[in-house]
C-alpha cells in the first residue's frame, strides 16, 4: 500500500515575451506587448514541500523490503534536491511500533479496524472490558 503524502496544489503559469527585431534603415525595435495578456499560460503543477516533510509512505511484507528500498532509489531521483530514504519501527501506518504491536493484539489492547487499528486504554467502564475479555 502506497500514501502520497503531499497533493498537487500550486498551477505555475509561463509568461514569455516574444522579442523580434524588425530591421529598419536607421536601427532595430524590439516588439514587445507589455502587460497585455501577461497572465500566462499554465505550465505545469507543483506541491510545496517543506525540509524534513515526508513525501511517500510504503506499507509492505518483509519480504518484499529489498524491492521496495530499490524501487524507492531509483524513485527519488525524480524528485528534485535530496531525498533520503527511512525505515520506519511502526507497524503499517499505525502509530505502534512493531516490537510490541503483536503484543498488544493478543492483549486484546488494540483491534483491527480496516488498515488501521483501535487502541482499548486500560481504563474506562468494567462492562466494555468485561465485553471484549468475555
Amino acid at each position: 500500500m502506497n500514501k502520497i503524502k503531499n497533493t498537487l496544489g500550486r498551477l505555475i503559469r509561463s509568461n514569455k515575451e516574444q522579442t523580434q527585431f524588425a530591421n529598419t534603415r536607421t536601427d532595430s525595435v524590439m516588439l514587445q506587448t507589455g502587460m497585455r495578456g501577461a497572465f500566462g499560460k499554465p505550465q505545469g503543477t507543483v506541491a510545496r514541500v517543506h525540509v524534513g516533510q515526508v513525501i511517500m509512505s510504503i506499507r509492505t511484507k518483509l519480504q518484499n523490503k529489498e524491492h521496495v528500498i530499490e524501487a524507492l532509489c531509483r524513485a527519488k531521483f525524480k524528485f528534485p534536491g535530496r531525498q533520503k530514504i527511512h525505515i520506519s519501527k511502526k507497524w503499517g501506518f499505525t502509530k505502534f511500533n512493531a516490537d510490541e504491536f503483536e503484543n498488544m493484539v493478543a492483549e486484546k489492547r488494540l483491534i483491527p479496524d480496516g488498515c488501521g487499528v483501535k487502541y482499548i486504554p486500560n481504563r474506562g467502564p468494567l462492562d466494555k472490558w468485561r465485553a471484549l475479555h468475555s
